[in-house]
């Protein structure tokens, strides 16, 4: 059996075992703060827009054209050095805002949020998106990051088609008020 450690050995181990800790924790915040999908404008647009379904509908709409746009451009263009791993970063970047599009989607359904108006584009740009993530060769580089791409886009398409029908329901059934009071008043600052 091993000799008790005095008290000075012990905070010594314990001071080591902490900065340990330390050093091993900080590229993991770092790496989560840096691998967002979205900019911080982005962030903001949503959190701009967190009170009228249908603008955030639009801002996603927009920020996933963003992302469809670049993997375009990447795959149209002259070929770059780092082109495939770009391509895989953006797929990914397309597949994480399209996850977050699909919960919004899903609490706009279930908390009957009048999306009506916007569903139709989203509709169409979910088809358009998916023209777009599959025109890039096949690469080993980013043949996960389509195939989850794709998957995400095959259910945001499902829950857009399902939203609409059940919003024509719900709405038929109970028609919102005729004023023009929906939209909530701009915030101050």
């Amino acid at each position: 059996m091993a000799p008790p450690l005095s008290p000075l050995c012990r905070r010594k181990a314990l001071a080591v075992a902490s900065l340990a800790f330390i050093v091993l924790l900080i590229p993991a915040v770092y790496a989560q703060q840096r691998e967002s999908a979205l900019s911080d404008g982005e962030i903001e647009k949503l959190r701009d827009t967190a009170y009228y379904p249908p603008d955030r509908v639009t801002a996603f709409i927009e920020f996933l054209d963003q992302r469809a746009k670049a993997i375009d451009k990447l795959t149209a263009g002259k070929r770059q050095p780092g082109r495939e791993q770009d391509i895989h970063d953006l797929m990914e970047q397309f597949t994480s805002i399209a996850e977050d599009f699909e919960d919004n989607l899903d609490d706009y359904g279930q908390h009957h949020r009048d999306v009506r108006k916007v569903l139709p584009k989203a509709l169409a740009a979910s088809e358009r998106w998916g023209t777009t993530l599959r025109t890039p060769p096949d690469n080993e580089a980013y043949t996960i990051a389509r195939k989850l791409a794709l998957e995400t886009l095959a259910d945001i398409h499902e829950a857009i088609t399902n939203l609409i029908d059940e919003q024509k329901a719900w709405f038929l059934a109970h028609p919102p008020p005729k004023d023009n009071s929906s939209k909530p008043a701009p915030r101050s600052l």
